[in-house]
């Protein structure tokens, strides 16, 4: 205690009374209560004011059972899965304006269980009013939506006639592969830029999406060029005109070229065209395709990185694709320069021998060339690359290469692993194709699968694709499938993978009390 400070009464020994709330009685029932404004509990004033009177206790929402959309006044059609934070709002924007003109507001809201097939939607709402000088009064409202099923309008026309489409986008490339068409897949379904297209076709050097809407065709043409080096070319047709009312009806084709340029290809850059890029070249390695396209001098580890329209003014061509790729086997290694990281890429120059592997057991062939892969390749390694000393080239930039420089013999492109099938962790979803199987030649189902597994080996190898686009978990894998494979043989971390969403019957109780627990509070 400080000095001359006066003692506490509890020291003094004084009584010193608990504080205590002081209450009334209820005017109507004579219950003690807290005072309030009103003077009234809380039963009483809930007996004698109905704070929902006025508010609908039953509406109508409108759903497309083909694209689970539902129906937002006057025609946009929204995707919401069931009791999903979506459909609560397309739900509550039903009874919005009952709630203003009634000065309700809404302090919360979530689902009530009802059967799928009884076509009814429940919410049970917390409103809250002011009443009887200030006193604020909440209480509980059921309100249930009664579902009509009904075809959207891009729904309609795909069911009475699949051919009605508005607009289409005959999207191609002259390449003799489909790895382009198989990374370009998964990115559309990441991004969701072939949901709303009618349905799409298989063709003859590429796909065509088919839409209900000029402005959906437009959009996913947009998409394509932040993605891909592409030349686009419009067109449209008349189908019908009313000659009263002026309203004319045309169907609209977009086609879209994407540059036959692909990743590891190898390219005989002309003598104008190196001069322009500085100097690079003359031999270069497509390393990475964007909206520009990365040439890669895997003697000097130089990058330029070619737009379009640039690639418009000189359009070469590839001399070799990956197709001509031929394994060699590494037999010595020697860095020449330390490792360096270009554009997120690892690059280390060094000196290499290798063998091709048909070889072994007929010659003696080695060749010592210069590698951009010295960070990768050890000896015994085996890895894929163009034979420059033994392939039959038919391109004139090459020829003029061979004649003015001296070319290396081979040129490696990257490390090969083992070629033994397993089975993967993780898989890709693919897109709904309509495939002609009249015109399909003979062995065309077993080249796609080789394209389609030299695919995922390249998503393994390439970190750089695995991020943008989206990997799934395998629930079929186990791991007593999971074949023997080598330390150094790239795989998928498990980290990157994705839950995939499936609805099964015997997982139907657990994901309805899920989705009632995670219902939440709507302010």
């Amino acid at each position: 205690m400080m000095p001359g400070s006066a003692p506490a009464a509890g020291d003094a020994g004084m009584f010193v009374p608990a504080a205590t709330v002081g209450t009334v009685l209820c005017c109507m029932c004579g219950v003690a209560m807290q005072p309030n404004p009103a003077n009234m509990c809380a039963r009483c004033l809930r007996a004698r004011v109905d704070i929902t009177e006025g508010v609908p206790r039953h509406a109508a929402v409108v759903y497309c059972p083909d694209c689970s959309c539902y129906l937002q006044p006057p025609r946009s059609w929204l995707r919401a899965g069931p009791e999903s934070p979506e459909l609560m709002q397309i739900l509550l924007r039903r009874i919005n304006r009952p709630l203003a003109r009634l000065r309700v507001s809404l302090s919360g809201a979530e689902f009530v269980f009802s059967e799928p097939h009884s076509k009814r939607l429940r919410l049970k709402l917390r409103l809250r009013r002011e009443v009887l000088h200030g006193v604020v009064l909440e209480q509980t409202h059921p309100v249930e939506f009664v579902v009509h099923d009904r075809l959207c309008d891009s729904c309609s026309r795909a069911q009475a006639n699949p051919d009605q489409w508005v607009a289409v986008v005959q999207l191609r490339q002259h390449v003799p592969h489909r790895r382009t068409f198989l990374y370009l897949e998964q990115l559309l379904i990441k991004h969701g830029q072939a949901s709303l297209a009618i349905r799409v076709a298989a063709a003859p050097g590429g796909l065509d999406f088919f839409f209900g809407s000029r402005s959906h065709a437009a959009r996913l043409v947009d998409f394509l060029n932040t993605i891909a080096p592409i030349s686009t070319q419009t067109a449209k047709q008349l189908v019908s005109h009313d000659t009263k009312s002026s309203v004319y009806n045309y169907k609209y084709t977009f086609s879209v070229e994407i540059c036959p340029i692909c990743r590891e290809d190898l390219i005989a850059l002309s003598p104008q065209a190196s001069r322009d890029l500085g100097g690079l070249g003359p031999l270069v390695l497509c390393v990475k395709v964007t909206n520009s396209i990365a040439l890669l001098d895997p003697l000097t580890l130089r990058v330029h990185h070619l737009e379009e329209k640039k690639y418009r003014v000189y359009n070469f061509k590839a001399a070799l694709t990956s197709k001509q790729l031929v394994e060699y086997i590494v037999l010595d290694i020697e860095q020449e320069s330390p490792e360096i990281s270009i554009d997120g890429s690892r690059y280390q120059l060094a000196f290499a021998q290798v063998a091709r592997v048909s070889d072994f057991g007929k010659n003696d062939t080695i060749f010592t060339v210069r590698t951009h892969l010295g960070h990768l390749l050890n000896p015994g390694d085996h890895a894929l690359g163009y034979d420059l000393y033994g392939a039959n080239l038919n391109d004139d930039d090459m020829d003029t290469a061979m004649t003015r420089h001296n070319l290396p013999e081979v040129i490696l492109v990257k490390k090969s692993y083992e070629k033994k099938p397993r089975t993967r962790r993780w898989k890709l979803k693919r897109l709904p194709v309509e495939e002609d199987a009249g015109n399909k030649a003979k062995g065309e189902e077993e080249r796609r699968l080789d394209e389609y597994e030299a695919f995922l080996k390249d998503l393994e190898q390439d970190a750089g694709m695995r991020f943008n686009i989206n990997l799934y978990k395998n629930e079929d894998y186990r791991s007593d499938m999971a074949s023997t494979i080598g330390d150094d043989v790239p795989t998928v971390p498990l980290e990157e993978l994705i839950e995939d969403l499936t609805l099964g019957d015997d997982e139907e109780e657990d994901e309805e009390e899920a989705g009632n627990t995670q219902a939440g509070m709507v302010e």
